[in-house]
This record gives C-alpha cells, sequence and structure tokens, in this order.
C-alpha cells in the first residue's frame, strides 16, 4: 500500500512542509485544489501551485475539488504530475475530460463523494487508472472517517476483478494508524495524522506497518 501525503494541514508553511515531506519515504504528495464553489474552501491558484512544485522531488498526486476541472488540465499539466483526479459529481462532462488528461500523458482518476454510488463510475472504470474514495466530505482535513467507506471499497474490489480492470483504489480522509489497519487499498492519502506532527517519517513508518 502506497502512501500520499496532503500537505494543507500543517504547523508550518506550505513550503516548509511540502520539503519536508520529500525528505520522507512517501510515495506521493497529495495535491487538494478546491475553487470554493465544489466545497466551501478556496485555496485555488494556479500560480502557486506551479510555484510549489515546480522542481519537486516526488510525484504529484493532484486533487481537484472544482466545478469545470477541464479548464484547469493545461496549466497543471506543466507540473507534469502522475495523477489528476477530479470528481465526478462536479462536470457533466466526464468522457471528455478523462480524454484531455490522458492526451497529456497523466493518468486520470475520479473521485466520489461518501453518498455517491459506485454505480455511477461504471461508464468510466476502463478508461481511468484510479478511483479515490473520499472516506469523508471533502474540502476540510481533520474530519472523521466514515466507516461505510469500507463496504464501497469491497463493491469496487469486486467490480476490479470481475470485469478483469486495474484501476487503482486510493481512500482520502480520516487515515491515520488506527483507521487504516482496516484498509487494503492501493494509496491511502493521509494529512494532518503525519503534517501536524513533529516527525512525518515516524508517521508514515506508523502507516506502513498497519
Amino acid at each position: 500500500m502506497k502512501i500520499a501525503v496532503s500537505y494543507l494541514a500543517s504547523y508550518y508553511s506550505k513550503e516548509k512542509t511540502i520539503s519536508l515531506i520529500n525528505r520522507t519515504d512517501a510515495d506521493f504528495i497529495h495535491v487538494d485544489l478546491m475553487d470554493g464553489g465544489f466545497v466551501p474552501r478556496k485555496n485555488f491558484l494556479i500560480e502557486d501551485v506551479g510555484r510549489l512544485f515546480k522542481n519537486n522531488e516526488k510525484s504529484l498526486d493532484i486533487h481537484l475539488m472544482v466545478f469545470d476541472p477541464i479548464i484547469y488540465i493545461n496549466d497543471l499539466a506543466r507540473i507534469k504530475p502522475e495523477y489528476i483526479t477530479f470528481h465526478i459529481e462536479a462536470t457533466k462532462e466526464i468522457v471528455k475530460t478523462i480524454e484531455v488528461i490522458k492526451a497529456k500523458g497523466i493518468k486520470v482518476g475520479i473521485a466520489i463523494k461518501p453518498a455517491t454510488s459506485i454505480l455511477e463510475l461504471m461508464p468510466y472504470l476502463s478508461f481511468i487508472d484510479m478511483v479515490l474514495v473520499m472516506s469523508v466530505e471533502p474540502g476540510e482535513g481533520g474530519q472523521t472517517f466514515i466507516p461505510s467507506t469500507l463496504s464501497k471499497i469491497e463493491e469496487l474490489k469486486k467490480i476490479r476483478e470481475n470485469n478483469n480492470l486495474s484501476f487503482l483504489i486510493e481512500v482520502d480522509g480520516g487515515i491515520n494508524k488506527a483507521t487504516i489497519k482496516d484498509l487494503n487499498v492501493d494509496i491511502v492519502v493521509s494529512g494532518s495524522f503525519v503534517c501536524k506532527s513533529k516527525n512525518y517519517q515516524e508517521k508514515i513508518n506508523e502507516l506502513k506497518s498497519k
């Protein structure tokens, strides 16, 4: 299981937090981008993203919590992320958004909110590289893991196996050394648990030793 670390909830500046994550053996930096419309919080400044990650050492896992995600792809492609994930609830142009991301040579993920049915993903699962299952409501850090996420993950695994598909399963929200024990997925995203600590590597070690 790989670890992606979200840098927004931290005791330090974004720059220092990102530097500290880069010194760990985390697999990805998870970049949460919010427009203040799809979720209440806003942090989306494309110039800041380019500045913060211009010469980044780790693979980037970008999570778009924005309406009309397609309009951001060209700018985000410049920092060469490994994944760009957008919410199924945020656009009607799902196939076109997938195509635009893939045309940039970037792996594409689709995220779903806790209340969204797995069935809504079915038309797209053969075209994408990852499903991001939100285990909290998107937009705010420090929330408690929603237990019903576990059954959703198992349902996704069955669909993947029964249809010989290859998408990865990622989980984001409320991940710590207790909640990760119940998870058997490809990637987990942890924010506050890692970045609101004094020793990032120690916390990542706790996650990896589940």
